[in-house]
């Protein structure tokens, strides 16, 4: 492989706590040594990241790629060519595939398909129950060994709490880590908005934060009960924030993420009807964001994730309630965690963390640093770049999002993953 330098960065390593200017050195697809140049090296490629930030790649704790199955929304090859322009190195893979990743050969299919994508770090999440039907336990310890990192329900929800306790039993048994979505469908009740004052204003069917936080206290319970260690994804509530707190400060072994796009749109930012702005869980009020910040800012929310759902044309047409939940954010990743830190709601660093560090603990990975030995999965990005979300830089096959046509800053200039480019930006690429 290529001997590569990448010289005159700001290096922002928050796991090595390094903040500096200076030369990364990669050696066979690893990390040889940060400012230092090792004995006898000769670079192969020289990338000059003068006025950039060079960090570790950013690790993604839930996307969907809609293949296999649903290849008309998006597949691996689009979806893989957004992440890489969004210095995304890693992956998780929600498992309401088509098939259910409630098999050792779906997990295999996986695999092969981020290989013949060019892109080999798609890490697929176990189903916990067969078929996500929320009854019948899967063989989560065979998923394990097929290579699955975690076991998930996705957003389906368990038939009763007595399953979800067997569950967290048997992950516990075998040290896996449970992701858990919390939403109680009943108190959700196909709701597609906040309770609050867009639902009463247009009639539009509610969501409590009830529903979430009702979902979460039980998951906390199970979770003291059993032992299990737990993930909560894409919480949106200002109560969730508090339940969680709590249940840190008293020892409990969980962690929690927020998507990026909830940390800056609420149920006032929605356009009437437009179906761009119907994700799950909702855009709830200003005070929900404003904690979910907080929380962010504070660490009792660990990880930042895209909840990265492409979706075609079709699944957006019609009334709002009928539309599909989700939106393509990949490549808004990265500009909506540096819009974070141009409102000082988080330091540089703290946001480089929660893309990194931070997911790499909660899934027990040797990455998300630069660390000398590990693989060099690398972002370089120039923080200042200005740039219009159009469809002459958009790379995913799903459109759907509600920041079409807004300008941002900062954008990806490289992107390596084990050592090897990836992604180089047309305008900054040697």
């Amino acid at each position: 492989m290529e001997h590569i330098l990448i010289k005159d960065g700001r290096i922002i390593d928050p796991a090595n706590k390094i903040d500096h200017i200076g030369s990364v050195y990669i050696v066979d697809g690893k990390i040889a040594s940060v400012t230092n140049e090792p004995a006898g090296f000769r670079a192969d490629k020289v990338i000059d990241a003068k006025n950039q930030i060079v960090c570790p790649g950013f690790i993604d704790l839930s996307t969907r790629l809609r293949e296999p199955g649903q290849s008309r929304k998006a597949t691996f090859a689009s979806e893989t060519a957004a992440a890489a322009a969004s210095g995304v190195t890693t992956m998780c893979l929600q498992p309401d595939t088509v098939p259910v990743i409630d098999a050792p050969a779906v997990a295999e299919l996986i695999k092969d398909l981020a290989e013949k994508s060019g892109y080999t770090q798609i890490l697929p999440i176990a189903a916990l129950t067969q078929k996500l039907e929320g009854a019948e336990l899967s063989a989560m310890l065979t998923l394990k060994q097929a290579g699955c990192v975690a076991v998930s329900n996705a957003n389906q929800p368990i038939r009763n709490l007595l399953v979800l306790r067997r569950a967290m039993e048997y992950a516990a048994s075998h040290d896996l880590l449970l992701i858990h979505r919390p939403n109680d469908v009943w108190l959700a009740n196909n709701g597609c908005v906040h309770e609050g004052k867009l639902s009463t204003r247009y009639g539009l069917p509610s969501i409590p934060d009830a529903a979430e936080t009702i979902a979460l206290a039980q998951c906390l319970e199970l979770a003291e009960l059993t032992g299990c260690r737990v993930h909560f994804g894409q919480l949106s509530s200002r109560r969730s924030v508090i339940r969680l707190h709590q249940a840190k400060k008293y020892g409990l072994a969980v962690s929690a993420d927020v998507a990026i796009h909830q940390l800056h749109l609420t149920e006032d930012d929605i356009v009437p009807f437009d179906s761009a702005y119907h994700v799950q869980p909702p855009f709830r009020s200003i005070r929900d964001k404003e904690s979910l910040k907080e929380g962010l800012a504070n660490g009792t929310i660990n990880s930042i994730c895209s909840d990265h759902q492409p979706l075609d044309l079709d699944a957006k047409l019609g009334a709002f309630p009928e539309t599909e939940p989700g939106i393509s954010s990949l490549e808004t990743l990265l500009p909506l965690m540096l819009k974070l830190v141009d409102q000082h709601a988080i330091t540089l660093e703290r946001g480089i963390a929660a893309l990194t560090q931070k997911p790499a603990q909660i899934l027990q990975l040797d990455s998300g640093a630069l660390t000398l030995g590990f693989a060099a999965d690398i972002c370089i990005f120039d923080p200042e770049l200005d740039w219009q979300v159009n469809s002459g830089n958009w790379k995913s096959q799903g459109v759907n999002t509600p920041f079409w046509g807004e300008m941002f800053n900062g954008k990806v200039a490289h992107t390596l993953q084990a050592g090897r480019i990836i992604y180089s930006q047309p305008d900054i690429a040697n």
